[in-house]
């Protein structure tokens, strides 16, 4: 209630960096709004492989229309699943969940599954140092530490992690007066 349609318009903004007959790689994608916003885009030829650990939302993700496309759901954690090397991962609102500490291997793992010259589509929430952000994701993670057992306290340093890992930014969008950050990354 508080985003409005934010958080979507966030996730799907740059889902038209997809390429044409792509290998998609979505981690933690909730509802599966966002395989509905891929197949507007792409009603055919999308191979998508759809991970998220919340059982309830492979079920509602399952409902939602894929058009030709391929759609694989496997609920488990990431860290559980090892799979070949995709042309695109999208990670909305993902890491937002890890403490600093397990940021690192995660992200490795994930990396990973990406090929060389493959994009990454990652959008999570970041602090510019307004009051009410750091308000905001105070309560917010308070709500899923106690709802699902989230663990983290505060956000990690994802960037970091992109540029660590040498990853190129090829471009960036900011929603909800820079709360909600969008980004294509390119390996």
């Amino acid at each position: 209630m508080v985003y409005g349609d934010t958080l979507v318009k966030a996730q799907i903004h740059f889902l038209t960096h997809i390429p044409a007959y792509a290998k998609v790689l979505i981690i933690g994608g909730g509802t599966g709004r966002i395989v509905e916003e891929i197949t507007r885009i792409h009603p055919s030829g999308i191979n998508i492989t759809y991970v998220e650990i919340a059982e309830k939302m492979v079920a509602l993700s399952r409902k939602r229309n894929t058009g030709d496309n391929t759609v694989v759901f496997i609920n488990q954690a990431i860290e559980n699943v090892s799979l070949p090397q995709h042309d695109v991962v999208i990670t909305p609102f993902l890491f937002d969940n890890y403490k600093e500490t397990n940021l690192h291997a995660t992200f490795k793992h994930i990396d990973s599954m990406l090929k060389t010259g493959g994009l990454w589509l990652n959008t999570d929430f970041q602090l510019t140092g307004k009051w009410w952000q750091y308000m905001l994701l105070k309560s917010m993670l308070l709500f899923f530490k106690v709802l699902c057992g989230v663990e983290s306290w505060r956000l990690p340093d994802v960037a970091k992690q992109f540029s660590d890992s040498r990853y190129q930014l090829k471009q960036k969008k900011t929603f909800f007066k820079e709360f909600v950050v969008s980004t294509v990354y390119l390996k």
